[in-house]
């Protein structure tokens, strides 16, 4: 019996596949994304997510909630305890995002979102962390605008065949797409404005 060359797969190691995070709620993403650019304990991420707090203003996570988050990006390994906070009362743990997780949130962060209805939670948030970090928030702004295009001239397709109820929820997400385009268009750093 011949032998057979070695096929490649035998030859060269495997790569393991890249591990994607989990499917994750805006809260997970907010969580990670806040230690993704500076390492904290829950109470201080709870706090800027609170009535009031930094991030709060745009949308507020429950303390609870927040906690639960930490917990599920632990067990997806996209946080890691960085040690304790020293001080008097009870010992909190600093976590921190892990490569891994930080890559995740920056992918994150700089993606345009898919719909409509996240321009008011995904969009400021994610408007609000690249500020926190003083990031210049133009490239996201413009793919959000070519995200959004195509999606209102579809909705303003589909109004003029429409007729009853159809016509009239046509015309509120044609009027909701059309106002997000006109904020990011106001809102584009360095950006020449449409008349």
């Amino acid at each position: 019996m011949e032998a057979q060359p070695a096929s490649p797969s035998q030859t060269q190691p495997m790569s393991l596949p890249e591990m994607s995070p989990p499917e994750m709620s805006l809260p997970e993403w907010l969580v990670l994304a806040i230690l993704g650019q500076q390492s904290a304990h829950g109470f201080a991420v709870a706090q800027l997510t609170a009535q009031g707090g930094d991030l709060g203003r745009v949308w507020q996570i429950p303390k609870a909630v927040v906690y639960r988050a930490i917990g599920r990006l632990l067990d997806a390994e996209l946080i890691a305890p960085q040690g304790t906070e020293p001080g008097r009362g009870p010992q909190r743990t600093v976590y921190t995002a892990t490569p891994r997780g930080r890559e995740a949130a920056d992918r994150w962060l700089h993606a345009p979102v898919g719909h409509v209805r996240e321009i008011r939670s995904h969009l400021l948030l994610k408007l609000a962390l690249l500020d926190r970090v003083g990031e210049n928030p133009a490239d996201l702004l413009r793919a959000q605008r070519a995200v959004l295009e195509p999606i209102a001239q579809a909705i303003e397709a589909s109004h003029a065949r429409s007729n009853g109820f159809d016509a009239t929820l046509l015309a509120w997400r044609h009027a909701t797409a059309v106002a997000a385009l006109d904020f990011i268009e106001r809102i584009a750093p360095d950006e020449p404005r449409r008349p």
